[in-house]
């Protein structure tokens, strides 16, 4: 059974790739822009539809993720009884 940090950490990896995809597809149609003729508008046309899936499935992740990170921190929080505020946001980010 793999650790759960080690998934986490695979997890915000991939997430940083597919942010560094978005931004460089997000570059290439800014910088393509100018070309008119059909094959550049058929694949200016193809990249922006997987730029939209992609940030979309970016979104999903990222979500996803924060609502693991809210669990895990109330569940800290349950186990350890923290009952103040400052005691919740201290183990939040410890």
């Amino acid at each position: 059974m793999e650790d759960p940090g080690h998934d986490l950490e695979k997890q915000g990896r991939l997430i940083g790739d597919l942010r560094q995809v978005i931004e460089n597809a997000e570059e290439l149609l800014k910088n393509t822009g100018q070309y008119d003729s059909l094959p550049y508008q058929s694949a200016r046309a193809k990249l922006a539809q997987a730029l939209l899936a992609a940030t979309e499935e970016l979104e999903r992740f990222e979500e996803t993720q924060l609502d693991r990170m809210i669990q895990a921190t109330q569940e800290a929080n349950s186990r350890h009884n923290d009952l103040t505020g400052e005691a919740k946001v201290f183990r939040a980010f410890n």
